[in-house]
């Protein structure tokens, strides 16, 4: 076999017809921005997230950064005050804090879990701490009580990134998340191609229940503009445009199912792969998590994924340098790492390796990995 780790274009035959109609209503309507496509897409976005409001921008990241820019634009939030991000994550995370010039407090994750560690975090709390931002890595949802608990006892905003997770919020909606900001919590979505609900190019929104806070977002992403040609802050031009929302719109429709699909091939590999070789996520984990990345760790990462590779099984590695190890972070005042390092963080990118888990996998693929990787041996 030939399996490849994601197979975009099976994942987009799979709904190939109505996507073409919706992408050929949209060139024959000859309006290309901010038109009825992102409206509608928002509207539908934002119910399915459990939402009051969704706002459509450019990507992932610029969901993130402007989150960020537009707290600080409310003045709950200032230069060189601090956002504690795990130390496990894709940097996009840590780059949206560092831009506003705001500092990023990095906290180790659970090896369990992945995810941050939530009785961490207190201890990483200082008087210049406002946010704790927190991201749905590789699926799994990060929200804990903890978190929540912690945020309303100092005053927290809480931030989720959720690039790679959505339909998570079916496990956590807006409204279930108590935060002394409750109304301000925000959702940050990225619908890169590779994503669950992924366009055909870049494209991000965010989530939320704050009408003040949607309306800043919204201008800020416009230029800063809050009508035609009146400027009211310094924003940038980050919209999703007008394909892209009509494609999410139709792709929706079937988040779902797909989601279910990841979710029952990822639930073979860990009731039938057995090799103690391989450390895999845990039936509480599935429980958790929907998926965009089925991660495995082991201490023989290389050898593992040229086994998988000679016999015809494609891998990626979710993320084979840190943040906090890339030279663009050296010496940055902008990054607040442990005094006592960050081995655990160290150890999953060490380890991790990403094997096929997307909705166009046959029964007969996911067969042929299950026993590739039981046949492992070092």
């Amino acid at each position: 076999m030939d399996i490849k780790y994601l197979d975009l274009k099976a994942i987009t035959a799979l709904h190939g017809d109505e996507i073409q109609e919706a992408v050929d209503k949209v060139v024959r309507g000859g309006w290309y921005l901010q038109g009825e496509a992102n409206k509608r897409f928002e509207q539908h976005y934002a119910a399915y997230c459990g939402a009051r409001y969704c706002v459509g921008c450019a990507n992932g990241l610029d969901a993130l950064t402007l989150t960020f820019r537009a707290y600080m634009e409310m003045g709950l939030m200032g230069e060189g005050d601090e956002v504690i991000v795990p130390a496990n994550t894709y940097i996009a995370s840590i780059l949206a804090v560092t831009e506003n010039r705001l500092r990023a407090v990095l906290v180790e994750p659970r090896i369990d879990t992945l995810q941050l560690d939530d009785t961490l975090v207190e201890a990483a709390i200082t008087s210049r701490t406002r946010a704790i931002l927190l991201v749905n890595l590789y699926g799994r949802n990060a929200y804990t009580e903890l978190i929540g608990e912690i945020c309303q006892r100092h005053n927290l905003l809480l931030v989720i990134d959720n690039a790679q997770a959505h339909g998570i919020t079916s496990l956590t909606p807006h409204s279930s998340l108590p935060t002394p900001h409750s109304s301000l919590l925000t959702h940050c979505h990225s619908f890169y191609p590779g994503k669950n609900l992924g366009a055909l190019g870049d494209g991000g929104a965010i989530t939320t229940d704050d009408e003040q806070f949607s309306s800043l977002f919204r201008s800020l992403a416009n230029y800063g503009s809050s009508r035609k040609y009146v400027f009211d802050h310094c924003g940038r031009n980050s919209r999703l445009d007008e394909i892209q929302a009509a494609v999410l719109d139709v792709k929706l429709a079937y988040l779902d199912a797909e989601n279910e699909r990841r979710r029952n091939i990822a639930l073979r590999y860990i009731e039938e792969v057995d090799n103690p070789l391989l450390s895999l996520p845990t039936h509480d984990y599935w429980q958790q998590s929907v998926f965009h990345i089925f991660p495995i760790l082991t201490p023989h990462r290389d050898l593992m994924q040229k086994h998988l590779a000679e016999n015809g099984v494609q891998t990626v590695i979710h993320y084979p340098i840190p943040p906090h190890r890339q030279q663009c972070y050296a010496n940055s005042p902008f990054l607040v790492i442990p005094a006592s390092g960050l081995p655990i963080t160290d150890r999953i990118h060490r380890e991790e390796l990403s094997i096929p888990c997307h909705p166009a996998l046959s029964d007969d693929e996911v067969t042929h990995i299950i026993e590739v990787l039981n046949a492992f041996y070092n």
